[in-house]
């Protein structure tokens, strides 16, 4: 399957950045565009850098509301302030950064729809927390959220699939859609009785017209491979075919990967291959390609590189071997005084009957509240 690709990257992402102590570190991103870049990708033809804009404000208030927009602004200028209850502050400049990580993936989102390439990933983007009146789980303005509007308003596209494999349930684009029929949600994440934002159970399935269309998948802590896996392809291929979609997004979140510092989910860089590969293979059965990734969380700097590398590699069609390149481990080191990892792709984790029939059961659950 062919298709032109671009990553979204600029130096200026960097500014994304709430604080020296704060456990979402923006220089993950330039991480990952610099493993991108060492295993040889961004030398393919059919594969090329896209500098991003800034999204303008009449672009955000597509999802927030003026209010919170305005608030935004006015913290951003001052420099300090809490936008949540206080995982995410306020810091100088906050207002233009975090509106380049929404231009970033608005512009990815007219790349695809011109024709320009079929697929695009915005590292900096999957900011799925922040809700139309607030900041939430480090996130100001939800880009993913603002991408559906987006599409739906300048493109009129009528039905988006947007899928979530973020270990932390993404709140603010599900129950920002909740009663939407035109957005299919699947979401992956571990289960919110152990872990921010407490959301996300097999019940919520969506309101009115949107009934069915939002569906949550709650993984227990310790989940593996084999399980999350087996999951994925009960449920996902299915119900997109039947769905239909003209676009699908991901977010691509690389907290779930095992030893993550703010998660408890065992998953290796194999998941993310899979869950990619897959849905890359679905946009070119369903909907021409057309496929937009977004970053997320992820938290321990050794992990989030070569997951997204991995990703980025399969979105494009590309093989990689497992080697990683010493000059980007000494940058790495350089970058952040802690040890690179040493191979780019883990062995698969296995899970035990147990796991295996409680992920089972959560599906069985999931269907119970689909066929009432």
């Amino acid at each position: 399957m062919g298709g032109r690709t671009t990553l979204l990257y600029s130096e200026r992402f960097l500014d994304y950045n709430l604080g020296p102590s704060h456990p979402l570190r923006p220089i993950r991103v330039k991480l990952t565009h610099d493993l991108i870049q060492s295993k040889g990708l961004l030398s393919e033809d059919e594969i090329r850098i896209t500098v991003p804009r800034v999204a303008s404000e009449e672009e955000i208030l597509l999802f927030h509301e003026k209010e919170y927009v305005r608030l935004v602004q006015k913290y951003s200028e001052r420099g300090s302030g809490l936008l949540d209850a206080g995982d995410t502050p306020a810091f100088k400049g906050c207002f233009e950064a975090t509106s380049l990580v929404v231009g970033a993936s608005l512009e990815a989102c007219d790349n695809i729809m011109q024709g320009k390439f079929t697929h695009a990933f915005n590292p900096s983007g999957g900011l799925h927390h922040a809700h139309p009146e607030r900041a939430s789980g480090f996130c100001i303005f939800n880009d993913p959220a603002i991408s559906v509007n987006y599409l739906k308003t300048k493109y009129k596209i009528r039905r988006l699939v947007y899928i979530d494999i973020d270990a932390h349930h993404g709140d603010g684009v599900m129950y920002g859609y909740y009663g939407d029929p035109s957005l299919l949600d699947i979401d992956f994440h571990e289960n919110g009785k152990y872990i921010f934002p407490g959301t996300g159970f097999p019940d919520e399935i969506g309101e009115n017209e949107a009934k069915g269309l939002k569906l949550n998948i709650p993984l227990l802590p310790g989940t593996g491979d084999e399980a999350y896996l087996m999951a994925f392809h009960k449920l996902v291929p299915d119900i997109v075919r039947r769905f239909q979609p003209e676009m699908i997004l991901v977010q691509c979140g690389a907290d779930g990967h095992a030893d993550d510092r703010l998660a408890h989910l065992r998953l290796t860089t194999n998941v993310y291959r899979e869950v990619v590969s897959e849905m890359h293979s679905l946009a070119h059965e369903l909907c021409e390609g057309r496929l937009l990734l977004f970053g997320g969380g992820g938290y321990t700097l050794a992990n989030v590189p070569r997951v997204w590398t991995t990703a980025f590699a399969a979105l494009s069609g590309k093989k990689l071997d497992n080697q990683i390149p010493e000059h980007w481990s000494r940058g790495f080191r350089e970058l952040t005084g802690e040890d690179p990892p040493n191979v780019l792709q883990d062995k698969p984790t296995s899970d035990d009957s147990k796991t295996i029939g409680e992920v089972d059961s959560v599906l069985d659950e999931l269907t119970s509240y689909l066929t009432n």
